[in-house]
């Protein structure tokens, strides 16, 4: 009688093989759920933003412009990206968050160098997008979350 020593080659085999096709599946699915956090941590950041912006917008009756006008409302700065202010006309504009490069920052490569932004309308109302069709650079429509769709 011979006791078992250890495993076969061939169950060493699909081990490896069931591990492999598991990660091929996973990491994917995890490197876009990195990317929907970013962009929802972004979008949060630009929200609060749209708040000052909007106050100002009111007052002046001119949507603020440039990076002067950002500091002045207290545009916060973050790893990932950076928030601009871009004026239409007089109390139209938007507010654009631009995502990094992964070597400067932290940023999933889903999505660096892209952006969305947050338009104001002459009505007054918040419209969110990622880009024109034709624009590459935009954020990925179903990264984005569904109160930005």
């Amino acid at each position: 009688m011979k006791k078992q020593q250890g495993f076969t080659l061939i169950e060493l085999m699909i081990v490896v093989a069931v591990i492999g096709v598991l990660s091929a599946i996973a990491i994917p699915q995890y490197q876009r759920y990195v990317a929907k956090a970013e962009v929802a941590s972004a979008l949060a950041t630009v929200s609060g933003v749209k708040t000052n912006v909007e106050a100002h917008a009111v007052e002046t009756g001119s949507f603020p412009n440039g990076q002067s006008a950002a500091q002045a409302l207290g545009v916060p700065s973050m790893d990932i990206g950076s928030i601009s202010l871009v004026q239409d006309t007089d109390d139209t504009g938007a507010i654009v968050f631009q995502f990094g490069t992964t070597a400067s920052a932290s940023v999933s490569s889903i999505v660096a160098e892209k952006y969305f932004k947050l338009a104001r309308t002459s009505a007054g109302s918040w419209e969110c997008s990622s880009g024109d069709d034709s624009d590459a650079a935009g954020v990925d429509e179903s990264l984005l979350p569904k109160n930005c769709k």
